[in-house]
Parts: C-alpha cells; sequence; structure tokens
C-alpha cells in the first residue's frame, strides 16, 4: 500500500506542474504470474485515477498498438522501441527502457490523436 501512496503521490505532482490536458496509458496484458499481474493492474488503477480526479481523459492503448505505432510492427523488442523513441524524439535522454516505454506511449497517442482529429475534420 506505501508504494501505492508514493505513486499516487508522485502523479498527482506531475499532473499539478505540467498541467497536462490528455494522459495515455498502455493496457495491461496477462501475465503468467498472477501476483504480478494484480500489482500491476493496481499500479494501473492509479494511472487511471490521477488524471479522471482532475478531469483529465485518459486514453488506453494495447501494447501491440503503442508498438505499431512507434515502430511499425506490433511484435517489436524493448530495445527497437527505445531506438525509435530516440529517434523520433532526438535529445530525449532515456533513463532505460521502461522510460521509452512511457514515451512510445504517449507517441501513439499522439499518432492517434492527430488520426481522430483529421477524420473528424474531413467527416464534417
Amino acid at each position: 500500500a506505501e508504494r501505492l501512496a508514493k505513486l499516487h503521490q508522485g502523479l498527482v505532482q506531475v499532473v499539478d506542474r505540467y498541467q497536462p490536458m490528455e494522459a495515455a496509458v498502455e493496457e495491461t496484458f496477462v501475465n503468467r504470474n498472477p501476483n504480478s499481474t494484480l500489482k500491476l493492474g493496481q499500479a494501473r488503477g492509479i494511472a487511471l485515477l490521477v488524471p479522471a480526479q482532475t478531469g483529465i481523459p485518459v486514453a488506453e492503448y494495447t501494447p501491440n498498438m503503442v508498438k505499431k505505432a512507434v515502430v511499425g510492427a506490433g511484435h517489436a523488442a524493448k530495445e527497437q522501441i527505445a531506438m525509435m523513441v530516440s529517434t523520433l524524439l532526438p535529445g530525449v535522454a532515456l533513463a532505460g527502457t521502461d522510460a521509452a516505454d512511457a514515451l512510445a506511449v504517449a507517441i501513439c497517442h499522439a499518432h492517434h490523436r492527430q488520426s481522430a482529429a483529421i477524420l473528424k475534420a474531413v467527416s464534417g
């Protein structure tokens, strides 16, 4: 519970500091280890809750959607994702593959958001 409280507090600080207009998270997958899946689900719940509490819309994407948007293939390795994130966001210092994954979700959301805006504009 203490780790979840720290996660909640940290995300609240990020939202307060940067005041995002939208948020995006990756949907969880069922892991072979039920305990890991449960813990990931709890953390994901915090990631969904914090923006929702301030009225920020949250989009969700499957891991394959994220990989396809960034790398072009739905079954890319973490290293491929990190390499493409570095290519798409030059000058960004990645603090590891988890940071690259988080930025990949943001890139995926930007692509989908832009596509949705274009579709809305052309459909009247």
